[in-house]
């Protein structure tokens, strides 16, 4: 799979990477770590799920009949893992570039004020 990664697919990463989910749980798990920024619907999360599994990034980790429904639930893999680890270590340092850049801004933009000699008068 391509780096960067879309950020559906990191949040979907994140969430598997605490515990098997089945994917309504991992609707909500992506919706409650972004804030519910992104909303996936079924029809695009079991997508992302299949393309994830046949990159190797995803596992299906066992199957289950609830309510005479198959629940599905999937699992990081450990080269979704170490995907995951390499994406998050890349969005670090451009958020450490970020954070050096904008605080260097933020110094050089504060105004010099004039000191007195001598103390208070």
């Amino acid at each position: 799979m391509d780096t960067p990664l879309r950020e559906p697919t990191f949040l979907i990463l994140t969430a598997l990477a605490a515990q098997p989910m089945h994917g309504y749980g991992l609707i909500g798990e992506v919706a409650a770590l972004s804030d519910n920024r992104v909303s996936l619907r079924p029809g695009t999360l079991y997508g992302a799920l299949d393309r994830l599994v046949d990159a190797g990034l995803v596992e299906v980790d066992r199957e289950e009949v609830v309510d005479g429904r198959l629940r599905r639930y999937y699992r990081l893999s450990l080269g979704g893992e170490a995907t995951l680890s390499a994406e998050t270590e890349r969005l670090r340092r451009n958020v450490e570039a970020a954070t050096t850049r904008l605080s260097r801004r933020t110094r050089a933009a504060l105004p010099i004020t004039p000191r007195t000699a001598g103390g208070l008068a």
